[in-house]
């Protein structure tokens, strides 16, 4: 994977739901660390809304996709808001 592919996360994991990333939302990666197997992923929302987050997540937890569609997240984080 490199900067600026596009990617869904694959996997539900505690240290990213910390960050409010969930399974099956989408970003796209802002640049590879100095981390071995991590890259930084940007998620974003729609319009002028800031990101959900962008954090470092291991490759193997991501696939590639051919299209981000940030509106795929809001519906996932509308899911998990209390």
């Amino acid at each position: 994977m490199k900067e600026m592919d596009t990617v869904e996360i694959i996997v539900e994991k505690e240290c990213y739901a910390k960050e409010d990333v969930h399974k099956g939302m989408q970003g796209w990666i802002c640049f590879e660390p100095n981390v071995p197997e991590y890259v930084l992923v940007c998620f974003p929302q729609m319009g002028e809304k800031n990101n959900i987050a962008t954090i470092a997540v291991k490759e193997e937890d991501l696939k590639e996709i051919p299209r981000m569609d940030a509106r795929v997240n809001e519906r996932i984080k509308a899911q998990f808001e209390k």
